[in-house]
């Protein structure tokens, strides 16, 4: 088992502070959402593996969650994508050894970008289920567009931007980033 590091648990708690802070802070428009809150969750991931970008998500989502909406039924689905995300590209780095290139993380920056995209479209949808009592495609697909649209920009912004940063958190981390 691998020890935990002061350094890694004070990263992992800035981490889920920016996402909270993030989530808490974007521009919801019913919903069309426009928000960072994955980056810090990538991060996690990129830089400690799956369980560490798993937890990040976990916190960060359910804190900003929490102060935004309070628990409801739906909570779950908005929480879980950002799980999800911190987990897979987490497991995709920690294949790698933690030295993953510069174009591998530009990839899996917008791939997870991407299935965020998927997971709340999804989300979304059955949401709609319990928002009118049934399915509702066009409550979904008014903004499927701008969504994919902003999901593929964070992702390439991201990709553009990672790289750097896990290069300097390498300090910290340990991970031998080139």
């Amino acid at each position: 088992m691998k020890k935990i590091t002061t350094a890694q648990i004070a990263i992992n708690a800035m981490l889920t502070a920016l996402c909270a802070l993030l989530g808490y802070f974007s521009m919801d428009f019913i919903n069309l959402k426009i928000t960072f809150e994955s980056f810090p969750v990538l991060l996690a991931g990129m830089m400690y593996g799956p369980l560490n970008g798993a937890l990040v998500g976990l916190c960060g989502t359910f804190v900003y969650q929490i102060l935004l909406y309070g628990i409801e039924l739906s909570t779950p689905l908005w929480i879980l994508p950002y799980v999800v995300a911190g987990f897979l590209i987490g497991m995709f780095a920690k294949n790698a050894s933690f030295d993953n290139s510069r174009k591998e993380i530009r990839i899996a920056m917008l791939i997870s970008e991407l299935g965020v995209f998927v997971m709340n479209t999804i989300s979304l949808f059955l949401y709609s289920r319990l928002l009118y009592g049934a399915f509702s495609w066009p409550f979904v697909a008014r903004t499927l567009i701008p969504r994919f649209m902003i999901a593929l920009l964070k992702g390439i912004v991201f990709g553009i931007v990672s790289p750097k940063i896990l290069m300097k958190l390498s300090v910290v981390t340990h991970n031998g980033r080139r």
